[in-house]
């Protein structure tokens, strides 16, 4: 079946890349509000879903993916900046701490409905960051468009004092293990 990327993001389509397999890609078009009281880890696992659902009549033929992130820092979900006093606060807030990106994660088969969903999450553990360093780094890469406020494949990972997590692809916004494991479910032969 042919895969549908169910996103703009030019990340994830380079990640998608990689599995050299052949992908259409479409923004869909869905209100990513979080619900009242809805914990990080529900709110990207039923993104990613809603995301893959929405491009299913215009795909009633083929498996969609559906990726969605938040970086969360204690209780608090850190969006996309967008703005450079925004991520000098972000920043600022994860000096020596950590921050956890959680990214769901959904194939949807469009023919059948049936759909494999999960969250995978990734932490990073900031180095002690001073003003000045911070500036120099948002001046430099300008990482607006980036939940947390930084680009890991990037300049960002002069940022970090150390990594855990099972897939660092997941920190980009797509984790392509478990996308292989999820297709190679659906019987996708990976190159």
């Amino acid at each position: 079946m042919p895969l549908v990327l169910a996103s703009s993001s030019p990340y994830r389509r380079e990640l998608l890349g990689r599995l050299r397999l052949p992908f259409a890609w479409q923004a869909p078009d869905i209100d990513e509000s979080r619900h009242a009281d809805e914990p990080a880890h529900a709110l990207v696992r039923r993104l990613s879903l809603e995301k893959a659902s929405a491009l299913r009549q215009e795909y009633p033929q083929h498996l969609i993916i559906g990726s969605d992130q938040v970086a969360v820092l204690g209780e608090e979900i850190l969006g996309k900046p967008h703005t450079f006093e925004r991520a000098m606060q972000q920043l600022k807030a994860a000096s020596g701490n950590s921050v956890t990106f959680l990214t769901g994660l959904t194939l949807l088969n469009s023919q059948t409905g049936e759909h494999q969903t999960d969250c995978i999450p990734f932490t990073v553990h900031f180095r002690e960051l001073s003003d000045e360093q911070i500036a120099r780094y948002l001046e430099a890469e300008q990482p607006y468009d980036c939940a947390g406020s930084f680009k890991s494949e990037g300049l960002g990972i002069s940022l970090f004092r150390s990594t855990e997590g099972s897939d660092s692809n997941s920190l980009i916004g797509l984790p392509l293990i478990r996308l292989v494991d999820m297709l190679l479910a659906n019987k996708i032969q990976i190159p």
